[in-house]
């Protein structure tokens, strides 16, 4: 087939950006609107005046549609004009409205479909996108007939298609029409559910030229569940499979009803992440979702790190006075604040957590953690550090239990949760004679610890008096002479240490966890970062491997904090103003008896007292 002639994607003369590129995307409903030339002018008009683009994705298929070529030759042109760098879209879908109806890929007919629009993106583009939807979730008869065949479960059949669909029907085609062409893959936030509808993250990061990653975390209380940490976490987790291949986040308006502070969070902690690119979904959100007094916080009066008041002021730009109208002024200006940040900090660094490939137990639990101020850092592969956290992902792996003893008798720390342990309880007993089963525990008081504002589940962890020890406990009451169960409970091995975290039955209570006992296991989990905060829940820590980092709150009051550095420093110096922060004066530390180990603060570190608004960040070195 011969290759159309392909416009150059320019790129601008002077870069919006100092430490990534802000780029969009248009449907391809949309594009086939601009044919109307008002449309596509006044719609361009409000975008680009608020906020600045480096990019732009013109999408050629979703639904069952595909853009006329002579419109999308029309739009690619215009955008060029404007002095963007143009990429492809693709959305394999047939019906969105419709459960977000797939493509059938047991269906001859609907395979060759999918060939010819990867054929007819590649062009058009050197670089396309395929948006979440490279997945399937049909089973109609053909595909029951198809994977009764092959003698798999679903899983193993989804798997198995879409990672041959991926090379046979997109990725080599397009190469075949245009060999220049680069062909991303776009994975939505659902990671942990990936190998159920056949999204391959073993396979498919080796043959797609790149991927990129959906940050929308949205409001955490809808149907998915997502907690704000994942727009941070799901990046790193993706360079871990495919490093350097990774191309950046992606965030839509979701979220946006609970305040515009929701949708600056989810853009700042995609780019905490260091992804070199931010993806604003979609430009007609853009166009579309007005700015409305709602959007303004009762706690934006309190000096916060993301100033609804300055976004929509009136200013200037190329002589003009413009007043905001859209959510592209939020990103704007959210993302220019962010950029004087980012070029600060090293690599993200974190607590390892191994998540085998297809792997499921205590879904999306990681970011629950990282919620309460435990920094995340997930791989497919086992690593060798001086802690690795396992959740029960990990029972996935055959040989789980000789790296935990590989890992032990090196000295290092391995850290099983109680989904693990319930998991692989009969094999670890050849490390520590532990037991969680059905029962479960109803708790609320956590000791000297402090006290939970409501009562909330765990499972019961069981263990043999002195060969276990238990570091955080929690009852109700545990004080006063009633049955108290492990929160943090620790044994030796060799020359490591042994610790199992408890997980309430709902992740959501690990915020209810009090301060004081969660600084001791934010204390006994640092060994890799080299910091950690004390704290409430709902506060976060990024470590950078250039002894940056920062912390940010997520409640919607101020709170009060720790910085507590694992060393001997002389001040945190704030990575913006530059002010310096001088350690705290600490009253001599009492020793206590059998515990001594987690509580205090670890032999030479340094402590620093912060205050930080409601849903605001500071940037620290040292």
């Amino acid at each position: 087939m011969a290759v159309l002639a392909v416009l150059p994607a320019q790129a601008k003369s002077k870069a919006m950006f100092k430490n990534f590129k802000v780029s969009t995307y248009i449907r391809a409903q949309d594009i086939a609107r601009m044919d109307d030339d008002k449309f596509l002018k006044d719609t361009w008009e409000t975008v680009s005046s608020q906020v600045d683009l480096d990019k732009i994705y013109l999408e050629t298929h979703r639904d069952a549609f595909i853009v006329p070529e002579k419109t999308l030759l029309k739009v690619k042109k215009f955008f060029l004009q404007k002095g963007l760098e143009v990429g492809g879209g693709i959305t394999y879908t047939r019906s969105e409205p419709t459960d977000f109806e797939t493509y059938s890929y047991a269906r001859e007919n609907e395979r060759q479909q999918v060939k010819e629009i990867a054929e007819y993106t590649a062009k058009h583009f050197d670089d396309f996108i395929l948006d979440d939807f490279f997945f399937i979730d049909l089973k109609n008869d053909d595909e029951i007939a198809a994977k009764e065949k092959s003698g798999k479960s679903w899983t193993e059949y989804r798997l198995r298609l879409m990672a041959d669909a991926g090379r046979e029907l997109v990725v080599n085609p397009a190469k075949a029409v245009n060999p220049k062409v680069k062909v991303i893959i776009k994975y939505p936030n659902w990671y942990d559910h990936f190998h159920g509808l056949g999204f391959n993250l073993e396979e498919e990061p080796l043959y797609f030229d790149g991927l990129w990653t959906g940050t929308e975390t949205r409001d955490p209380g809808s149907a998915q569940h997502l907690q704000n940490y994942l727009s941070y976490n799901v990046v790193r987790y993706f360079d871990n499979i495919a490093p350097g291949k990774n191309g950046g986040g992606w965030v839509d308006a979701g979220g946006i009803h609970m305040s515009m502070d929701r949708y600056a969070e989810q853009l700042h902690l995609t780019m905490l992440s260091k992804t070199p690119e931010i993806i604003l979904w979609n430009y007609m959100q853009l166009v579309e979702v007005k700015i409305t007094p709602l959007m303004r916080a009762k706690w934006q009066a309190a000096g916060v790190s993301f100033n609804y008041d300055e976004m929509t002021a009136p200013f200037t730009k190329d002589g003009k006075t413009i007043t905001p109208t859209t959510m592209a002024r939020f990103a704007n200006v959210t993302l220019h604040q962010t950029d004087q940040l980012i070029g600060q900090l090293g690599k993200p660094i974190g607590l390892a957590s191994y998540k085998p490939y297809h792997s499921s137990g205590e879904d999306f639990l990681q970011n629950y953690l990282g919620m309460i101020g435990l920094p995340m850092d997930m791989y497919p592969q086992w690593q060798e550090r001086q802690q690795i956290l396992l959740t029960q992902q990990a029972a996935k792996d055959p040989d789980i239990v000789e790296k935990i003893k590989g890992q032990l008798r090196k000295g290092g720390d391995v850290i099983v949760t109680t989904g693990l342990l319930k998991a692989i309880k009969d094999k670890l007993a050849d490390v520590c004679e532990l037991y969680c089963g059905d029962l479960k525990a109803i708790v609320n008081d956590f000791g000297w610890f402090g006290k939970s504002e409501r009562e909330f589940i765990i499972p019961q962890v069981k263990y043999f008096t002195n060969d276990a020890w238990e570091v955080v406990s929690a009852g109700r009451p545990l004080n006063g002479g009633v049955s108290g169960y492990p929160i943090l409970l620790r044994d030796t091995y060799s020359k490591g240490m042994l610790f199992v975290l408890t997980i309430p039955d709902d992740f959501g209570n690990l915020y209810d966890y009090p301060a004081r006992a969660l600084n001791v296991i934010r204390r006994a989990m640092s060994k890799d970062v080299g910091a950690y905060i004390e704290g409430p829940s709902k506060v976060a820590l990024f470590p950078y491997d250039n002894k940056t980092l920062v912390v940010e709150n997520f409640n919607d009051e101020a709170v009060t904090l720790r910085v507590v550095i694992n060393e001997k420093v002389g001040s945190l110096r704030n990575l913006i103003t530059g002010d310096q922060l001088k350690p705290a004066t600490l009253p001599q530390a009492r020793p206590m008896w059998g515990r001594n180990l987690f509580f205090g603060y670890p032999d030479g570190a340094t402590v620093f007292d912060l205050q930080l608004p409601a849903h605001s960040y500071i940037g620290l070195g040292y």
